[in-house]
């Protein structure tokens, strides 16, 4: 007769003989809900690349522009698809309304970019513009106006998102004034 210790110690080695078992049935339902979570949640973010230079105005909108050609705006410099145009001097500088170097960028892109279907050509190609806070106006009139003299009228604006403010009561109070 052996002592309880080594019944044990033999069903312990029993045990440690027979191979591992993987319990495949858990593992590939989590991975079920990962795919259909990423699936789910894939298609409705667009990243534009963040310029360190732009500060870009709030907005509570929650439409996301499609993808489409960027016109970066910052302080010194206006940048179509990454590659400097001109400068916002010159830009505010210049006499004619349309910008001659963003049209001729646009231009490019343009004919790089092939004609427009039916349903695009009524609406135009379109652009982000993507301009800091402190733009002024006179210069996003003229990059607008040189986009539309270019068929690009789909125009839309980058915008940070923020939450929609609650309406407080002396809020409305100043509507009203």
């Amino acid at each position: 007769m052996s002592s309880l210790r080594a019944r044990r110690m033999a069903r312990n080695h029993r045990r440690m003989q027979r191979p591992a078992r993987l319990n495949l049935v858990a593992l590939m339902d989590i991975f079920t809900i990962l795919v259909l979570f990423l699936m789910v949640n894939n298609g409705d973010v667009e990243v534009l690349q963040a310029d360190r230079n732009i500060t870009l105005p709030e907005s509570i909108s929650e439409q996301r522009p499609e993808e489409s050609l960027t016109i970066k705006v910052s302080p010194d410099v206006i940048l179509v698809q990454g590659q400097a145009i001109g400068t916002v001097a010159d830009a505010m500088s210049a006499e004619e309304v349309l910008l001659s170097a963003l049209q001729a960028e646009l231009q490019h892109h343009a004919s790089r970019a092939g004609p427009l279907a039916e349903e695009e050509a009524s609406r135009g190609r379109s652009v982000i513009i993507m301009g800091d806070q402190t733009m002024p106006y006179a210069l996003l009139q003229r990059i607008m106006s040189t986009c539309a003299a270019e068929d690009y009228r789909d125009i839309s604006l980058a915008v940070s998102s923020v939450a929609e403010p609650a309406l407080a009561a002396d809020s409305t109070a100043v509507a009203e004034t």
